[in-house]
């Protein structure tokens, strides 16, 4: 049950975020709904999804994991590795400067990095279908984005600046605050002994 609930979520916050890449469905959409109409459906999509999401995967690990393979414990130090420089890429897609620029869509390298480094750490059906399908998204997100915006981070001036000292600090309080609460949030320590 808690499979199918997450793989609704999945299908709902995917299926949302994909709507962009077609453009005229989007297009359709906006001129029927308006685009007021059309972000309140989507954000309601969008949080449902991920409602969905989460209701589901705690079912999946209260029902006990189906394990794929044994990941080598020293994967879930990468993870917490990784997840800095996908954190400040997630801020950096707020702030216009040099990582925006150098990265174009620095939510999507973001998301890309989050997900493959938690496919490393887990060897479970459930996390191979959450963090997979995720990676696959982001991915075909990205291949779209570059056709829709070819000059994407064209417009920002060259050079490291205030905003990637901003994104820098941030995205790094960030990576400190989740790995003391990851525990607490998710259910999982970051560091398995």
């Amino acid at each position: 049950m808690g499979l199918l609930t997450m793989i609704l979520g999945l299908a709902l916050f995917l299926g949302a975020h994909s709507l962009p890449t077609m453009v005229d469905r989007r297009g359709a959409l906006v001129g029927r709904m308006g685009e007021g109409g059309y972000k309140g459906a989507f954000s309601l999509a969008s949080l449902a999804g991920i409602v969905l999401i989460a209701v589901g995967y705690g079912l999946y690990r209260q029902g006990g994991y189906i394990p794929l393979w044994t990941p080598p414990r020293g994967l879930s130090h990468l993870t917490v590795l990784l997840m800095w420089p996908a954190l400040i890429a997630f801020v950096a897609a707020y702030l216009p400067g040099e990582i925006k620029r150098r990265l174009k869509h620095p939510m999507l390298v973001g998301v890309k990095i989050w997900a493959f480094s938690h496919l490393l750490a887990n060897g479970d059906l459930g996390s191979l279908i959450l963090f997979g399908s995720i990676l696959a998204w982001a991915v075909y997100d990205r291949i779209s984005v570059k056709k829709r915006q070819p000059e994407a981070g064209a417009g920002i001036p060259k050079g490291f600046g205030r905003n990637d000292v901003i994104a820098i600090l941030i995205g790094t309080a960030a990576w400190g605050l989740l790995i003391k609460l990851h525990p607490w949030l998710i259910g999982v320590p970051v560091f398995q002994m």
